[in-house]
């Protein structure tokens, strides 16, 4: 091997190291017990919408927020099925609640909706349906929860994925 591609390797490392914080406390989380419940309410939820994303926000085994995106409805490009679960939880409980609770959605957040997610400081996600497999439906930003979440050393989070995906994925059509 010639000396100079070792070199080259050695600086994409380095590189790699940099771009990707080791201190990001994104952790891929088991599936619980009760995921399949709460996923069950987040995909009735996508149900209702014309792009069907739901989201249902859980703490303590309490459904305290819901929301389906409502894009068309509202006019709004931002009002994802997340984004509007994570608005009505704000309303009702202030944004210091956020603490200790689980986002559950019938599709891996786009990078904006998990950069609200990390800015709350909600503390676990879980979802049914991959950004890759909602790709094969509709167009999506190439972009995963976790490659988000890595880039936010300041907010752990856990994130589960794959949760009820078929069934998601019935919904996309």
């Amino acid at each position: 091997m010639h000396r100079r591609t070792v070199l080259k390797g050695g600086m994409t490392l380095v590189a790699s190291a940099i771009a990707l914080p080791q201190s990001a406390d994104a952790r891929m989380g088991t599936v619980l017990p009760d995921d399949e419940k709460f996923m069950k309410l987040a995909l009735k939820e996508a149900a209702e919408a014309a792009f069907p994303f739901g989201a249902v926000i859980v703490k303590d085994g309490d459904v305290l927020a819901s929301g389906h995106n409502r894009t068309g409805v509202d006019h709004d490009p931002t009002a994802h099925g997340e984004m509007v679960a994570i608005r009505a939880f704000s309303a009702s409980h202030g944004p210091d609640a956020f603490k200790g609770t689980t986002l559950y959605t019938s599709g891996e957040p786009c990078c904006m909706c998990m950069g609200a997610i990390i800015w709350c400081g909600i503390s676990r996600l879980v979802f049914a349906a991959s950004v890759k497999q909602i790709a094969s439906k509709l167009d999506q930003i190439s972009l995963s929860a976790e490659d988000v979440a890595a880039h936010a050393p300041f907010a752990p989070i856990t994130i589960t994925g794959g949760v009820l995906a078929d069934d998601a994925m019935k919904l996309f059509k």
